[in-house]
């Protein structure tokens, strides 16, 4: 009688149990927090250098200065955060009460960043944008902290957790898209005259006429606070939508069979931060993720500087106008980066997936200098699209390397701390985009920038070029470097599964 072939540890390594797998509208609910992040955290740098910066002509250290003191008011509330929903025991979880009143608090706090008025000293809006972000950033950390501890909860498997992640970065595309529109949103046609007397006036043209979209025409002056107010206050109620709805359909897989059943005992935050740092493989992330944020952190502000005053030789609007298509073109080839690494992890692994990501970034960003061009505007846009590209995948492959961490962590200590992790490297890596963010700032005040000019002299221009091309690269070199010695393959992986079920059984 023939004998059954056997599948070879490797190929059943690549297949994932029917009870592993997570439902697709679990998969897209989870995306919804993005919209927290993206716009909570990242839509503030945005915010800072074109309405306190170029409007309100405040210096670009100081902006500098504000943007990486958001990062030291993170690193207290994230770790709060992070520990608390650790060592929280509710009938409804220890994640999801948190992502709840967290979604609520900062899509409501989202539009009080620009509750001012013009007319203020430099000096008064610095101190307002330093107390604002105070005051707002605990409540992102309330939804966000609970939200990424729980992305490591939803599956045990190995590849469906690239999946996971997978689909987080494509819905988080649709927030992303928002951080490019901000400054075609406040330079349209609808804000020219417009004051808070005839505001409903002009939120009404916004629903019934397609001219109030167009851009404003050459030689007028949009009231861009007042937009950028509008603004702020559409994503907020879209944010609190975002934030119920992910909160609702999540479930909380570990809760009961590991953190309940097995009576979890409660650490406190400086031991849970501690211990969390002396995982070796945690500590090799931290070094990938700080390296790449500090360098790619740069483009945000460079990039929007090089277009405006660069390719577009000085013309805002337009400027903003390419830099919303060069969303447009990032959310687009964002998608299609998603299911290209995703492929590339399940055949080669994570570790060599991500280092394909990071080799493929240096050769993107050394071409940047031939990208961004006033004699073919449109290949900043081809630019733009491939950062978004390998963007994509550097991040889906970061939160499933971060899963696989945990298990190994659990294995070690026999404990669940996903918020303490997520804390961790949510901070680092904030510092890292807080560093290359506020660094970009100083560099623009060193190599002679001018927020009140109309151009740049042409030495100004060469610098932002040249520093928006190395510093990334300097990152992406280090990041690589770092992520040489990363352990967890998938076949260490399968041996960690096994040993924890055989301790605690499965989830």
């Amino acid at each position: 009688m023939a004998s059954v072939p056997q599948a070879s540890p490797a190929s059943a390594a690549n297949l994932t149990r029917p009870e592993d797998r997570v439902p697709i509208p679990r998969k897209l609910g989870y995306g919804l927090g993005m919209f927290m992040d993206m716009w909570g955290h990242w839509l503030y740098p945005t915010i800072a250098f074109q309405i306190f910066g170029l409007a309100f002509h405040v210096s670009s250290s100081l902006i500098g200065i504000v943007i990486i003191l958001n990062r030291l008011f993170d690193a207290v509330s994230d770790p709060v955060f992070g520990w608390w929903s650790d060592n929280t025991r509710t009938r409804f979880g220890r994640r999801r009460p948190f992502m709840l009143f967290g979604g609520i608090l900062a899509g409501a706090g989202l539009p009080f960043l620009l509750a001012v008025n013009p007319g203020h000293s430099p000096t008064f809006y610095f101190w307002f944008m330093v107390l604002s972000s105070a005051i707002y950033l605990p409540l992102v950390s309330c939804f966000n902290m609970p939200y990424r501890s729980l992305g490591n909860e939803l599956t045990p498997d190995y590849h469906e957790r690239t999946s996971v992640f997978a689909y987080q970065n494509a819905v988080k595309k649709i927030p992303e898209l928002g951080l490019f529109y901000f400054g075609t949103f406040f330079s349209m046609s609808v804000w020219v005259g417009a004051d808070q007397s005839n505001l409903g006036g002009r939120l009404k043209q916004l629903l019934t006429s397609l001219s109030a979209w167009s851009p404003a025409p050459a030689g007028t002056a949009p009231n861009t606070l007042l937009g950028a107010q509008v603004y702020l206050v559409l994503c907020g109620i879209i944010m609190i939508i975002a934030g119920i709805v992910c909160t609702l359909v999540m479930r909380e897989r570990y809760y009961d069979k590991v953190v309940v059943t097995q009576k979890q005992e409660k650490i406190s935050l400086i031991t849970t931060l501690k211990q969390a740092l002396e995982c070796p493989p945690f500590r090799i992330q931290i070094g990938v993720q700080l390296a790449y944020n500090m360098g790619l952190s740069m483009v945000s502000t460079l990039g929007l500087t090089a277009t405006i005053y660069w390719v577009c030789c000085g013309d805002k609007a337009m400027g903003n106008f390419w830099n919303f298509w060069m969303g447009v073109s990032g959310m687009v080839l964002g998608f299609l980066g998603i299911p290209v690494f995703t492929f590339i992890a399940r055949r080669l692994g994570k570790r060599h997936a991500l280092m394909a990501v990071l080799s493929s970034a240096i050769v993107v960003f050394i071409c940047t200098w031939w990208l961004y061009t006033p004699k073919i505007v449109w290949l900043q846009v081809f630019a733009s699209g491939t950062i978004a590209f390998i963007g994509a995948g550097f991040w889906l492959l970061d939160g499933a390397i971060r899963a696989d961490i945990i298990d190994y962590d659990e294995l070690r200590t026999g404990k669940r701390r996903e918020g303490a992790f997520e804390a961790c490297i949510s901070w680092i890596g904030k510092v890292g985009m807080a560093i290359g963010a506020g660094v970009s700032l100083f560099i623009l005040d060193w190599i002679g920038f001018d927020n009140a000019a109309a151009q740049q002299t042409p030495h100004t221009l060469f610098m932002i070029r040249f520093w928006l091309a190395a510093i990334p690269v300097a990152g992406l070199v280090i990041a690589l470097i770092a992520l040489y010695r990363f352990p967890l393959t998938q076949a260490r992986m399968a041996e960690i599964r096994r040993e924890l079920e055989a301790r605690r059984g499965t989830v």
